[in-house]
């Protein structure tokens, strides 16, 4: 007997919810069934409807404030949301409690009071929350996981983690919705909450206290100034100095970008192509430090720089038995170009070993096609397709994105205050998250024994 297809609904229809109406258009259309969207753009709730009517000719179109009547008339199994992150704790808590479970993009929330009433609500209904964090899938990132698990250089007991934006993904920040921190948190929730949670998975624990430091030094006045544009507008639309900025988005040239944002402004004002220096309407920093404690003992230092030339990142696990370094350069991109997201670059990605007393070696680096290093593709199947067997459990639940993205909370918060910030201090009722542990022999035990704990 053919089983019947598992039902969703997509709330949020801007460029990240591309990847997911593809799995109904194409890759899981036979094991997934779209039944509404909603947004708060009327012009994209009228794209969206064009594009997914090969599969669904009837899907409901949804404004926020019917957001429950979409619920009631369609009762999905799941909600899917893609929508600004200040607004994600809203729809997620409103799904659970209209007996739906949610899958969530990063980062589950933005502060501390919407992370607690998400875990609160989770208890109270008894559903949960998916957030979809693809890093983890991508075969580079679940290598290191191996390694480490296997205790390539023993007990972790100190993380440097460098991560590097370019001048077109990290500039692009700064142009729309998230260069203020009400809508996206900053950097350090919005984006760095992949990061956060690789390290939290990666080491099979979870972060205790963070410390932070950060400012605006690249996309300022001043820095226009340098370039020579200081007559700049406050969009790229039309703007005096564009034909000799290097950062100028043209709209009218990028076909998605055209559809889902130059032509629908005219329905809520937002402009997606806002000036890159225009620092009086925007509050994010672009040079963050991060120091970062660990229940296990270790301890990171991060780094995120959003103006260098090149895309990647740079890690290094230093432990009881040697040190572990990992190097990747990704494909530069801006979101909606039709570019790969996180592209892998393999001529330009290592894994070294140093273990103690011998010589260095290379480990081959296992590569993927496709966005976030092949990753996007391994977690859609193990979302809507058929999953295998996953001793890496690489699925992440409300535990997990609550403490990932309460790394980038509190940094807010220490960055705020000029004090250490401890996530206990943040949210109550956080349990463990049942990591997997990438200890050796009795530090495995120990692990075990603590990940047992109920949460009560």
């Amino acid at each position: 007997m053919k089983n019947h297809p598992k039902t969703y609904v997509l709330v949020g229809l801007g460029g990240r919810s591309s990847m997911y109406q593809d799995v109904f258009l194409k890759s899981h259309r036979e094991a997934a069934r779209l039944l509404a969207v909603c947004d708060s753009n009327e012009g994209r709730l009228a794209l969206a409807a064009d594009r997914l009517k090969a599969v669904n000719p009837g899907l409901g179109t949804y404004l926020p404030a019917d957001f429950d009547a979409m619920i009631r008339e369609h009762a999905p199994d799941t909600v899917i949301v893609c929508s600004m992150d200040s607004s994600h704790d809203a729809y997620i808590c409103r799904a659970l409690e209209l007996g739906c479970d949610v899958i969530t993009e990063k980062p589950m929330t933005t502060d501390e009071q919407k992370c607690q009433r998400i875990l609160d609500t989770c208890r109270k209904t008894g559903r949960t929350v998916r957030v979809t964090f693809n890093y983890r899938y991508s075969p580079a990132r679940s290598q290191i996981k191996e390694l480490l698990s296997e205790g390539i250089v023993g007990t972790v007991l100190s993380v440097s983690f460098q991560w590097l934006l370019d001048t077109a993904h990290g500039a692009d920040y700064y142009r729309r919705w998230h260069r203020n921190k009400a809508n996206s948190g900053g950097l350090l929730v919005h984006k760095a909450t992949h990061h956060f949670d690789l390290v939290n998975w990666w080491l099979g624990t979870y972060p205790e206290r963070v410390y932070a430091s950060g400012r605006r030094a690249f996309y300022t006045e001043a820095q226009a100034a340098r370039y020579g544009l200081a007559n700049h507008g406050a969009r790229c639309l039309a703007c005096p100095e564009a034909a000799r900025c290097n950062f100028h988005l043209d709209l009218t040239k990028t076909g998605e970008l055209k559809a889902l944002y130059l032509d629908q402004e005219h329905h809520d004002g937002y402009f997606r192509d806002r000036c890159v220096f225009d620092h009086a309407c925007s509050d994010i920093e672009d040079v963050m430090n991060v120091v970062v404690d660990y229940h296990s003992g270790a301890q990171m230092s991060y780094s995120l720089n959003a103006f260098t030339p090149f895309e990647g990142y740079r890690i290094e696990f230093n432990g009881t038995k040697g040190r572990l370094e990992h190097v990747c350069q990704e494909s530069s991109y801006v979101n909606g170009d039709g570019g790969v997201q996180g592209g892998f670059l393999a001529d330009a990605t290592r894994t070294r070993v140093y273990p103690h007393f011998q010589p260095p070696r290379d480990i081959p680096v296992r590569t993927g096609e496709g966005g976030h290093g092949g990753g996007d593709t391994v977690m859609l199947n193990d979302i809507f397709g058929v999953p295998a067997p996953d001793p890496l459990r690489r699925s992440a639940d409300q535990i997990q994105g609550a403490y990932s993205v309460l790394v980038g909370i509190a940094a807010n918060r220490s960055m705020a205050s000029g004090a250490a910030v401890r996530i206990g201090d943040l949210v109550t009722g956080l349990p463990d998250p049942g990591f997997s542990p990438v200890c050796p022999g009795d530090d495995r035990l120990a692990y075990a024994a603590d990940a047992c704990r109920k949460w009560l």
